[in-house]
């Protein structure tokens, strides 16, 4: 007899999962997916020469496993032990209670495109991006859905067909294989390279500039460090060159001087602000809503009022735009900086940290978790910010037999954290003090498994 005839059906296994009225944590229709999945599987292995049938408990089991990974899939907080301040992988800057509360209320129906003193149409621009745009100095400015799309959409409506002056130290690549000769090409605009990969002065750009010229782009190389026999064009001296200089400066610090702060971290030294780059004389300078500005995922231009009118006048502006619930968010980290309360955005809070104040939340924790021990660690920015550069940190660490078994587990706890010499380490530079007592319960769970 085929043995496929004997494994169970869908029908069986399910009940068996649901039996008494257990909640598996997922719709119906989900769970019939796993258990679809399980059963498929199952009869693929029975199709095997010599194979016998699962029995019924053999695909109950397999079925459970695929809904647990189903569940466990779903997006959902993490504890990121990391010390990666900015780690793209767990979603970026952690947002604060000011912004979730605005995201919260933004969820029903708000006045995104509405006036409310004259009940005409507005522009979801006359938020955040009004907002922003004050907090760095600009005109005006626009918010988009990412920082590559606030490149794409600058240069789609400024520059198609026409040259755009850029340094060949300054040719990029991006997470995502978003590089910038491909998308000056994708928009239409004609890449003219200037210098050369190390060395790039203004006079360069003054030789190949033309009256074909559309604007000159000077790319902040965010995720790599170029060090050495090195020379790049101030924005100052490009501004001095006639045709509109946009600077691409990536994480969005919005002011190289952190007034936010006591006093300008270290290891921002070779960070431009965005503020300076205005001040120096660029026309528009593009952005990330999350990394240094510490809120979601959005892209920002903020400069003359009247190139970014020909920004928010393109079609592509429709095609880019963020939603209500981003820019909620958004606008209360813009006012958060205007309030002169950026300290308290989470990014800020664990960036100033001081080591004392760490190995403190590391002693705390240690002493909960048998064997544990405060090491020093290093933790870093980043999301593309800030290369090379680290910050002096303090985490807690455990000795384990197996690194990835051990990695494993933590993240069934839903715990990020790094694997170093037959330890795993947690970094709590990364870690919201909070999350203090789970890190502590997780790290038990493993020691004692």
């Amino acid at each position: 007899m085929d043995p496929r005839r004997a494994l169970p059906s869908v029908e069986q296994v399910l009940a068996v999962l649901t039996a008494d009225g257990a909640d598996t944590g997922l719709p119906r229709a989900v769970v019939t997916d796993c258990v679809r999945r399980a059963v498929a599987a199952a009869r693929a292995d029975a199709a095997a020469e010599g194979a016998a049938a699962k029995a019924l408990d053999a695909v109950v089991a397999s079925a459970a496993e695929l809904i647990g990974a189903r569940r466990a899939a779903l997006l959902g907080p993490v504890v990121n032990a990391t010390g990666v301040l900015l780690h793209t992988n767990l979603g970026r800057a952690p947002l604060g209670e000011r912004a979730r509360d605005a995201m919260r209320a933004a969820a029903g129906y708000t006045n995104l495109e509405y006036r409310l003193d004259t009940g005409a149409r507005g522009s979801r621009q006359d938020h955040a991006a009004a907002l922003l745009a004050l907090a760095c100095g600009a005109e005006a400015g626009i918010v988009v859905n990412n920082n590559a799309a606030a490149v794409l959409l600058v240069l789609a409506a400024l520059a198609r067909g026409r040259a755009v002056l850029v340094s060949r130290g300054e040719l990029v690549e991006i997470g995502g294989g978003f590089r910038v000769p491909e998308i000056l090409e994708e928009t239409g605009a004609r890449l003219v390279e200037v210098g050369t990969t190390n060395r790039t002065r203004r006079a360069d750009y003054e030789r190949a500039r033309t009256d074909d010229t559309a604007i000159v782009l000077k790319v902040h190389a965010s995720n790599y460090r170029m060090v050495g026999f090195t020379e790049a064009a101030t924005v100052g001296e490009l501004a001095s060159l006639g045709p509109p200089v946009v600077v691409d400066a990536g994480s969005g610090l919005l002011d190289a001087r952190t007034p936010w702060l006591e006093c300008a971290p270290g290891w921002l030294d070779d960070e431009p602000g965005v503020r300076q780059c205005l001040d120096a004389g660029a026309a528009l300078v593009t952005f990330s809503g999350d990394k240094l500005l510490g809120g979601p995922q959005a892209g920002v231009v903020v400069g003359r009022a009247d190139l970014v009118e020909r920004l928010a006048r393109h079609p592509l502006a429709r095609a880019l735009r963020c939603d209500k619930v981003t820019l909620a968010a958004l606008e209360a980290v813009a006012l958060a900086y205007l309030d002169g309360d950026a300290a308290a955005i989470p990014l800020w809070r664990m960036a100033s940290a001081s080591v004392e104040s760490l190995r403190e939340r590391a002693t705390a924790v240690a002493a909960a978790v048998p064997g544990a021990t405060v090491v020093a660690t290093e933790a870093a920015a980043g999301g593309g910010s800030v290369p090379g550069r680290t910050i002096a940190s303090a985490g807690v660490a455990i000795p384990v037999a197996a690194v990835d078994d051990a990695l494993r587990s933590l993240r069934a706890a839903r715990v990020v954290a790094l694997g170093r010499d037959q330890m795993v380490v947690c970094d709590l530079r990364s870690v919201d003090p909070d999350d203090d007592a789970r890190l502590a319960a997780a790290l038990r769970a493993v020691v004692a498994g």
